[in-house]
């Protein structure tokens, strides 16, 4: 009698990235989820803040704005105090950090055993979606129904924060495996993209620090006056705003209108801060100041008895008396800022002033009590077209 011995099980040829593996030389995706949203936010907050001057952003009130999401009103004032700061970056971290779990814990079904560069692929697009989820719906409706961020920064300002995350999340595919387990190929690919996160980080902070010494990088425009004139001109317009709403952060009788106020202090003050340094280090010069006559005509520059009338507005009057003042104020920037936006300026200045003409209509809007779906629309218009206020 023959006896047949029982045939092997065929031998499994399992791909270095599959779930088949053994459990024990993988990370519970939710824990490796969790570590690459820690570092992602990370980096996305240290980019953030070293390059947001390079583009005309005080990171320092756009950390403010951020904090004003779940904090409302507290977080507001004419200087940005370091809690609200902290604040803001806390709440920017949180918010990344959650994103990395919804990627990778979430729907880590589908994406969890992904290569690194199928990963890259994928999150490019998912910043696309996350920065628009929460720039029209969860910031300004559902959950939080705070209509001042989406109004104040463009949404392309989120869309790049929310990509200096993404641009991490291919570590993923490393961060899966415990210590020594990782496939050889994705180690060297991680090793490689450590490197250059690091190197990014490195340039940026020189470019900083140089940038915050008055050594920006040079001027790149193409017509020299024309940029020249655009800095002054909205420097002393900005100047007067400012004035215009420090009385309004003392006398407002609104206590939402006195924290608007110190918002427009805070950011135009921040804005002319760029401006100067950038006229330092691009025409090695001291700015002039502007005569009377090109302060006349200037859109939406007060006249004397503009300014008369905001400081001698009754108590009763005043609110009103300001809003009408400031939203004519914002227009005349808003149209100096269109047309450097179509200039052949530098590309810098160009992109500073989209987020200025962005800002001060979202600023009218505010003025105005917009919120919910009126203050998403009016966003998502002030940001595309032209002179809309």
């Amino acid at each position: 009698m023959n006896v047949v011995a029982p045939s092997a099980p065929p031998t499994q040829h399992i791909h270095a990235g599959s779930s088949l593996l053994p459990p024990s030389r993988r990370r519970s995706r939710w824990i490796a989820a969790a570590t690459l949203g820690l570092i992602s936010s990370t980096f996305s907050t240290i980019v953030s803040q070293l390059s947001a001057a390079r583009i005309g952003r005080d990171a320092a009130v756009d950390w403010m704005t951020v904090a004003a999401i779940p904090a409302r009103d507290w977080a507001l004032s004419a200087e940005p105090s370091w809690s609200a700061i902290l604040a803001g970056i806390a709440f920017h971290q949180w918010a990344d950090f959650s994103w990395a779990l919804v990627f990778f814990g979430v729907l880590g079904r589908w994406t969890a055993d992904l290569r690194p560069l199928t990963i890259l692929g994928l999150a490019l697009p998912w910043a696309v979606f996350s920065s628009a989820t929460e720039w029209f719906v969860l910031v300004p409706l559902f959950p939080f129904w705070q209509p001042l961020f989406t109004l104040q920064q463009p949404y392309w300002i989120g869309l790049l924060v929310h990509g200096s995350s993404a641009v991490m999340y291919p570590l993923f595919a490393r961060l899966r495996w415990k210590r020594g387990h990782a496939p050889a190929r994705d180690v060297r690919f991680t090793n490689a993209w450590i490197t250059g996160a690091i190197t990014v980080v490195a340039v940026l902070g020189i470019i900083a620090l140089f940038g915050g010494h008055g050594y920006e990088l040079p001027w790149i425009g193409r017509d020299k006056d024309a940029d020249q004139t655009y800095i002054r001109h909205m420097t002393a317009h900005h100047a007067q705003g400012i004035g215009l709403a420090q009385i309004a952060a003392e006398r407002a009788q609104d206590p939402h209108l006195r924290k608007l106020a110190m918002l427009m202090v805070a950011s135009q003050a921040g804005e002319n801060r760029i401006f100067e340094n950038w006229w330092l280090s691009w025409f090695d010069t001291e700015m002039p100041d502007c005569s009377t006559e090109e302060r006349a005509a200037m859109p939406g520059f007060l006249t004397v008895a503009d300014m008369r009338q905001i400081k001698s507005a009754s108590m009763d009057q005043f609110d009103s008396v300001f809003v009408e003042l400031m939203s004519k104020h914002h227009r005349g920037a808003v149209k100096m800022a269109d047309q450097m936006w179509h200039s052949s300026g530098d590309l810098r200045l160009r992109v500073m002033a989209h987020a200025i003409r962005h800002e001060q209509q979202g600023e009218i809007a505010l003025m105005e009590h917009a919120d919910g779906i009126a203050a998403v629309s009016a966003a998502f218009r002030n940001m595309l077209a032209d002179n809309v206020n």
